[in-house]
């Protein structure tokens, strides 16, 4: 089973976020799913897609590669890199032009095949930073 989780998680991210299919949303996230940890909980594939499609415009070019991967039982926690170039609105902040490359990790719950519940952590002070949102005193 854990193989098969593992799977599940690299083709989420092939699938939805890679090749930016909102489609994909409806067969690998639960109906009833939670995501946690990107804002206010996200539930179902409804309450998912604008988030997915807000960074995909935002970042028309993202590519996120998964690292290291840990399955037991129901649970895979893993590590990801998400990299692209800001081209369009994102958080009410204006198309920069600029690159960013943004570390996070989550753990997702699976459950027939699909993800049920997810918690989310990512840099995203490190994005504002890269993107020239937000300086850092010196």
């Amino acid at each position: 089973m854990s193989a098969e989780n593992k799977a599940l998680v690299r083709r989420w991210f092939d699938e939805v976020w890679n090749q930016g299919s909102a489609d994909a949303i409806d067969d690998l996230f639960a109906a009833d799913g939670v995501a946690h940890g990107l804002g206010e909980d996200l539930h179902g594939p409804g309450g998912f897609k604008p988030f997915q499609a807000a960074f995909r415009n935002a970042f028309p070019d993202l590519r996120i590669e998964v690292g290291r991967m840990v399955a037991e039982g129901d649970m895979v926690a893993y590590d990801w890199t998400a990299t692209g170039t800001h081209h369009g609105h994102l958080m009410g902040m204006a198309p920069t032009g600029r690159g960013a490359s943004i570390g996070g990790m989550s753990i997702v719950r699976i459950r027939n095949g699909q993800i049920a519940e997810a918690w989310n952590v990512f840099d995203q002070l490190g994005m504002f930073q890269q993107l020239g949102a937000i300086q850092l005193p010196v």
